[in-house]
């Protein structure tokens, strides 16, 4: 598997529609401002493919010595096929000295969807990732947060935020 990757364009549907599958519009930012932020502030919209097939899209932020992943998917036709591994991978690539930061839906609340919650939380421990006991908020809805490369201070995420949005987002971080 030998992964090409691309910045996004407005004019790519199928990335969009990845998008709108794969978040519920209470976790989505408007498709055409993501797009905005790649122009003005450090954040990457990255999309993969093997050969000409659109595998899955990663967009993501970084400042200092964190990235931070707000958005990840796979096409769900090509779940369980390693590509979401490889884009990882690809990530660290990019930015091999940094920490990388995902948040996910928590698992330790019941939701309709905890089995899917818990198989996403299980495919980044597999890649790396290590939980740190904390949680945050953002857009709204808890999220735990785990990470890979180094290890996590509240106090360093929270200066990230800050200085990635220039002073408008102020997470609200708690440990477990």
């Amino acid at each position: 598997m030998n992964l090409e990757r691309k910045k996004v364009k407005l004019s790519d549907k199928e990335v969009k529609k990845i998008y709108v599958d794969s978040f519920s519009k209470e976790e989505r930012m408007p498709f055409a401002l993501m797009l905005l932020l790649t122009k003005i502030t450090r954040t990457e919209f990255l999309a993969f493919y093997d050969e000409n097939i659109l595998c899955g899209f990663i967009y993501m932020a970084a400042v200092s010595n964190i990235t931070f992943i707000m958005f990840f998917a796979v096409d769900k036709r090509l779940h369980s096929k390693g590509y979401g591994s490889q884009i990882l991978k690809e990530v660290q690539t990019i930015y091999p000295d940094n920490k990388i930061i995902v948040t996910i839906e928590r698992c330790d609340v019941e939701a309709e969807n905890i089995k899917d919650r818990i198989r996403r939380k299980n495919f980044y421990i597999k890649n790396g990732f290590t939980e740190t006991g904390y949680f945050t908020e953002l857009s709204k809805i808890e999220q735990e947060i785990i990470i890979r490369n180094g290890d996590f201070s509240s106090e360093e995420f929270s200066n990230f935020l800050r200085e990635y949005s220039n002073g408008a987002m102020k997470a609200k971080i708690w440990k477990k």
